[in-house]
């Protein structure tokens, strides 16, 4: 809980940077619960349903293709905007196995893709052996896909084992699932050192779709202004910070969210 404290180390970013900036595209489309998929309910998370609750045994239309606008095209979208960027994917490894066009652009615009994960579905009631068998489909699943294993690995809906049983099962050189600092750090998992690269709720558009989150692109973008500004400055300082900003293909990819980010470039 101590973290630092008052003695923040210096990031010694490439080049002397005063901000390392990290720009995640989820890519779950595909992914989620889909009694198609074998899931036991319909999907029920992160989408502009409010109040959304599972369907047990039955497809939800809705849902359904609220996630299939974001492979469709809310993914082309911010691909048009994002492809000459350093973009980090989090790619559901069932979700990419079933997008082959989405995942040549990716690789093509030269993305790096981390692991999110077999299925984009709550952890925290699996039984670890159901999740370690889970983690080692999804780098199998993923490597088989992509070409290479993973390098990074988010799970996002994780439970109390999934950084161990994470750091167990692969040669991950980060591990993303955590919200804890404005820095990396180490811990002991797995029974070695874990890098940490903390990832983020409040730079993420995922607020687009809770009650109490942004209504609009302005918001989104004033919110991460007044992000990278303060700690940019800090950066000016001596003590370099990195932000982490979430974006998923079914939310900000909807024309008016990417239409601030499209005046924004112009």
């Amino acid at each position: 809980m101590a973290g630092h404290g008052p003695d923040m180390p210096e990031a010694r970013w490439p080049n002397g940077a005063r901000i390392a900036v990290q720009i995640v595209l989820n890519y779950e489309e595909g992914g989620e619960n889909n009694v198609l998929h074998g899931d036991a309910a319909s999907e029920a998370f992160l989408s502009e349903i409010t109040g959304a609750q599972p369907w047990p045994g039955q497809r939800h239309w809705n849902m359904e293709t609220i996630y299939e606008y974001g492979s469709r095209a809310g993914f082309w979208r911010v691909y048009d905007l994002l492809k000459d960027k350093a973009v980090t994917v989090y790619g559901v490894a069932t979700a990419l196995a079933r997008a082959p066009r989405q995942l040549k652009a990716m690789q093509d615009a030269g993305w790096e893709i981390a692991s999110h994960g077999l299925k984009w579905v709550e952890h925290k009631d699996m039984p670890a052996e159901e999740e370690r068998a889970q983690i080692r489909e999804a780098i199998r699943l993923h490597t088989e896909v992509t070409g290479t294993p993973p390098r990074g690995w988010y799970t996002g809906r994780c439970s109390m084992n999934t950084v161990e049983l994470a750091a167990e099962e692969g040669d991950f050189a980060y591990i993303a699932d955590s919200y804890a600092d404005d820095l990396p750090y180490w811990v002991k998992a797995g029974g070695k050192d874990q890098l940490i690269v903390p990832y983020t709720m409040d730079c993420n558009d995922m607020r687009f779709a809770i009650q109490a989150g942004f209504t609009d692109g302005a918001q989104f973008e004033g919110y991460l202004k007044d992000s990278f500004d303060m700690l940019y400055a800090e950066g000016q300082a001596g003590k370099p910070k990195m932000l982490s900003i979430g974006l998923h293909c079914r939310l900000i990819g909807r024309s008016a969210p990417a239409a601030r980010r499209r005046s924004a470039r112009s």
